[in-house]
């Protein structure tokens, strides 16, 4: 059975919702899915000033558990057109990962969430690729495969 991560980091748990209707639908289709959360940086102080809920019960991820997936899914809000410093830091504690070529031809993809609705999703991505083409990951896009992706006849 293939077996797929779905990694999120999430302020305000929006990307959670959106991985949760992922993971149904991974597991409908008969994937075996291994659900985590990307550690946070902020302080509990920094978090309360910004109003964040509590995180979800979910396990921390840790670079020694990637290779245990066929794939990957990892979802995040943008910041300014790049993944949150969360996202970075866990990306640079995989250096041992790269050095060993450990995920190399494994296939992975992005979902995001922003504040608007052209708010830097594709620059999210593009500022992504490169994490994954040093590890070797093929990034598998969506592409424009949906036709509500052509609809611009709602604003949000």
């Amino acid at each position: 059975m293939v077996k797929i991560f779905v990694i999120t980091y999430s302020t305000y748990n929006h990307i959670n919702t959106v991985a949760e209707s992922i993971v149904k639908g991974l597991e409908k289709a008969g994937v075996e899915v291994g659900r985590y959360q990307i550690a946070e940086t902020l302080s509990e102080e920094i978090l309360t000033k910004m109003h964040a809920p509590p995180k979800p019960d979910l396990p921390i991820i840790k670079a020694s558990d990637l290779p245990e997936a066929d794939g990957y899914l990892f979802g995040f809000p943008t910041r300014y057109g790049t993944a949150p410093a969360q996202v970075k830091t866990f990306f640079d504690s995989t250096g041992q990962l790269w050095a060993s070529q450990a995920l190399a031809g494994k296939p992975a993809g992005f979902f995001f969430s922003t504040a608007s609705q052209h708010g830097g999703q594709e620059v999210t991505v593009f500022t992504s690729l490169p994490i994954l083409a040093h590890h070797g990951i093929i990034y598998v896009p969506l592409g424009y495969s949906h036709p509500h992706l052509f609809d611009n006849s709602e604003v949000v």
